[in-house]
Formats: structure tokens, C-alpha cells, sequence
């Protein structure tokens, strides 16, 4: 092995995440306590991927995985070139539903490749590790609260991606509403128009602004603060459950959103006693994930393995 690189496995836990909550989009994010476990080490040649859970039978087993992807980018930056990767995922972030799943994916690529490598966290910090990863996603507002942990307000200079992490107020449960039905991010932007009103984007920036207020320290504001003029309304066509679902939540009281690019419904304030939603959908109670993704040497362990959703309470 090359003695640029260290001697065996490494592991990272990634957490789920939803992005914009509302009016803050490609800005805002929330990190949630269901995760991906992946390991990886070098390998002698190419690149051979194990896929338990979510997205298994389905997920490319090469260099065409996104984890090996973002490995690749990593090492470029790193400047280390494995000849090979083994790399094991035990998915438990549903794929394409909204709740991060594939900036989980780039976050423990980049975090793996780092931790495989002599001196990584040296030659690549957190804070290019956020910039790689956005890079690679495209925008910042799942992979930063995946890589930090709690609620996030990121944004794009010149030079890439920043963000803030801050704490998020005890009274804040999230639930998460998740159907059988898949939906693409590509699919959800085409949906956006290349213009807004003036009057809506003043509208919802002064909601987003509301928002952090209402999440780090006064949840009573969450319904007012989450009404969104910028992306929401546009996107409703192609998801009548989700918006059908949200809806409902917020004539109940219920500070409802589309999680990400949908077409999960993330609840900021738990759903009133008897509210009912069909079996369309599979209701999680998630946690509040607040350290976001971690690298440690090893393999995955017994319980790691297993591909039940870990985190969730139905």
C-alpha cells in the first residue's frame, strides 16, 4: 500500500437532512437523526461497492456510485490517487424522497477519502470539506447541515461555500411524512420559473429571516415564519399528495413544508392527536441530529449493519 495513504478500513455515519424548510431555499437546512453508515478502504484494483438497504439492487456497485464519486473528487484535491476502493453502505436515508440522501452520499465520500489519507484533515479542513461537497451537489443546503449538525444557514462566495451551524430551541420535533413515490431534484427546479415577483422575494425573505428566529428561540412563530412565496407553489403540480398533505398539516396548526425538493412533508411541531394521512404515507418522529457527520477508523460493526432505519420512531 502506498504510505500516503493509512493501513485499513474507515468508517462515517451520515445524517439524513431537510433543506429550505420552507422559505429558505438553497439556504436553510435541518440535520435528522436517520443515517447512512459507510466504510471504505483501499483496494488493490477499481472500485467494488456493497449496497445494503435503501437503494439496494439499484445503486451502480462501481465507479459510478456517488460515495466512490466523491471519493475521487476528494482524492484530486488531496492529491492522492488510490489504485482501488472497497467501500460498504448501509443506506437508511430513503433515495429521492427529499431528505438528503445524496448529499449524505457526497459527505462521506469526501469525509472517507480524507480519513483514508495521510494528513487528510491537514491538506483538506472542514471548511474545504464543505466546499468540495457543495461543489459536488451543486448547492449547499442539505450537504452543510450534514457535515455540521443542527440547523444551518449556508451561502456561496466567490470563493464556495460557507455556512453556520446554530442550535436549535428544545421545543422543535420534527416529523417526517414519507410516501412510496420518488421525485428528482432536476425535475423539481425545472419547475421553477427564472424570475419572481419583487413583492415575493421580499415576502419570503423576510420569512426566512423569521425562521431562525422561530427555530433558535421562539417555535410559537414556526407557522407564519414557514410560508414560502419563492419555490413552493411552483413546485405543487407535480406533487398534488404533497402539497394536498402540507396543506392539511397548516390548517391544523402544523408548520408544514416540502422536505427538500419533496415529495416527503417535514412537520416542524408535532401533528395534532387523531390527525390522519392514510397509509400513503410511513410517519417518522426524527430527532434533531447535532453532530452532523463523523470519520473513525474501523469497520462497520454489528449494529451499524443492520438496515433498519436507526433514529426513527413510527
Amino acid at each position: 500500500m502506498p504510505t500516503n495513504f493509512t493501513a485499513g478500513p474507515v468508517r462515517v455515519r451520515t445524517p439524513a437532512t431537510s433543506a429550505n424548510l420552507g422559505p429558505g431555499f438553497d439556504a436553510l437546512g435541518l440535520a435528522l437523526g436517520l443515517y447512512d453508515d459507510v466504510a471504505a478502504e483501499v483496494a488493490p484494483s477499481g472500485a467494488r461497492v456493497t449496497v445494503t438497504g435503501q437503494g439496494a439492487g439499484e445503486l451502480p456497485d462501481d465507479d459510478r456510485h456517488l460515495v466512490v464519486r466523491a471519493m475521487r473528487a476528494a482524492f484530486d484535491v488531496l492529491g492522492a490517487h488510490p489504485d482501488g476502493l472497497s467501500v460498504e453502505c448501509v443506506n437508511r436515508i430513503p433515495q429521492a424522497r427529499g431528505l438528503g440522501s445524496s448529499s449524505a452520499a457526497i459527505v462521506a465520500g469526501v469525509l472517507l477519502a480524507r480519513a483514508l489519507v495521510v494528513d487528510g484533515e491537514h491538506r483538506l479542513d472542514d471548511a474545504g470539506a464543505l466546499r468540495l461537497a457543495a461543489e459536488i451537489e451543486g448547492h449547499p443546503d442539505n450537504v452543510a447541515p450534514c457535515l455540521l449538525g443542527g440547523f444551518t444557514v449556508a451561502w456561496s462566495e466567490p470563493g464556495g461555500a460557507r455556512a453556520v451551524s446554530l442550535p436549535v430551541a428544545d421545543a422543535v420535533r420534527p416529523t417526517v411524512f414519507v410516501p412510496a413515490e420518488r421525485g428528482l431534484t432536476a425535475t423539481a427546479r425545472a419547475a421553477l420559473p427564472a424570475t419572481v415577483p419583487h413583492g415575493d422575494a421580499a415576502f419570503t425573505a423576510g420569512r426566512a429571516a423569521l425562521l431562525v428566529h422561530a427555530l433558535t428561540t421562539d417555535p410559537t412563530l414556526l407557522l407564519p415564519a414557514t410560508v414560502d412565496r419563492l419555490h413552493q407553489d411552483y413546485r405543487a403540480a407535480g406533487m398534488p399528495g404533497t402539497f394536498s398533505l402540507v396543506s392539511a398539516l397548516r390548517a391544523a396548526g402544523v408548520a408544514a413544508v416540502v422536505s427538500g425538493a419533496g415529495p416527503t412533508v417535514l412537520a416542524l411541531s408535532e401533528p395534532p392527536a387523531g390527525f390522519g394521512v392514510g397509509t400513503d404515507w410511513e410517519i417518522w418522529q426524527l430527532p434533531i441530529d447535532v453532530s452532523g457527520a463523523r470519520a473513525a477508523r474501523g469497520r462497520l460493526g454489528h449494529a451499524e449493519r443492520d438496515p433498519v432505519a436507526a433514529g426513527r420512531k413510527s
